[in-house]
C-alpha cells in the first residue's frame, strides 16, 4: 500500500530525517515510535506533501513523490495532524464537510458517511451545531479523527493522537483506530511518543531516534526488545 525509500526532511540547513525506509501493507497498522523531536511529525509531513522532501514515496503503486498534498488527498491519504488540529469556528457539522473538500461527494452518500460516523462518535451527532472550540480536547480528537475519515480514506496517517489527553481518554481513542483497521480494514500509520499504547494496537512498527530508523519488527518483537523496553517502556 505504501512504500518509502530514502526519505528526507530539511529545514534549511538542518536535516530532521536522514534517509529512512518503511512500508505499510493492505490492512496493516504500522506504528513509529520515538521521543520528542525524533522526526516523526516531520516524517508524516513529507509523506502527505506538506514539507518538502527528497526520497521515494510509492502508494498503491503509484509514485506520488512529486505530487502536491491535495493531490495526494485525492489519492486516498488522509492525515489527523497532532494536537487535534481543528477548525475552531467552524460548527462540528462545518468541519465534517470540510473532510470531503475537492472530492465528488453526493449530498446523500455524504449523509451516509456521516451516519456511520456517528455510531462511532455519538457526541459528534450532539454537538453538530457547536462551534468546535468549544468542544473538549478529546472531542477535538475525535473529530480530527472523523474529519479524516469522512473522505473514506485509503491510508490513514495519525501523528501524536495521544498528545494532551487524559489516559482514559487515550484508551479509548486508541481503540477506535484498532477498531477502524480490524474492522474496516483501514490501514493506518500511526506515529507516537505512547510507545506502551501504539505497540498494543500495532502489526509492525518501527523506532525513530533523531530522524534515524534504528529499529524494526513486529509489535511483539519491539515490545521484547531490551533496548525499547528501557528507552521507552520504562521496564
Amino acid at each position: 500500500m505504501l512504500e518509502v525509500k530514502d526519505l528526507r526532511v530539511s529545514y534549511g540547513d538542518i536535516e530532521a530525517v536522514h534517509g529512512v525506509s518503511l512500508e505499510v501493507g493492505p490492512g496493516e497498522l504500522v506504528s513509529v515510535i520515538g521521543a520528542n523531536g525524533a522526526g516523526k511529525t516531520s516524517l508524516l509531513g513529507a509523506l502527505m506533501g506538506l514539507v518538502p522532501s527528497s526520497g521515494s514515496v510509492v502508494f498503491g503503486g503509484e509514485d506520488i513523490s512529486s505530487l502536491e498534498a491535495h493531490r495526494r488527498a485525492v489519492r486516498g491519504i488522509r492525515i489527523v495532524p497532532e494536537r487535534a488540529r481543528v477548525f475552531p469556528q467552524l460548527s462540528v457539522w462545518e468541519n465534517l464537510r470540510a473532510g470531503v473538500y475537492g472530492l465528488r461527494v453526493e449530498e446523500g452518500n455524504f449523509r451516509r458517511r456521516l451516519e456511520n460516523l456517528y455510531a462511532l462518535f455519538p457526541v459528534l451527532q450532539e454537538r453538530g451545531g457547536q462551534l468546535a472550540s468549544t468542544l473538549s480536547g478529546g472531542e477535538q480528537q475525535q473529530l480530527a479523527i472523523a474529519r479524516a475519515l469522512v473522505a473514506e480514506p485509503r491510508l490513514l496517517l495519525v501523528d501524536e493522537v495521544s498528545m494532551g489527553l487524559m489516559p482514559k481518554l487515550v484508551d479509548e481513542v486508541f481503540a477506535v483506530l484498532r477498531r477502524l483497521n480490524r474492522e474496516k480494514g483501514i490501514p493506518v500509520l500511526l506515529v507516537e511518543q505512547n510507545a506502551r499504547a501504539s505497540l498494543a494496537i500495532s502489526d509492525r512498527a518501527y523506532v525513530l531516534e533523531t530522524g534515524n530508523m534504528v529499529l524494526s519488527g513486529t509489535a511483539e518483537e519491539l515490545e521484547h526488545d531490551v533496548r525499547v523496553r528501557e528507552a521507552y517502556l520504562g521496564l
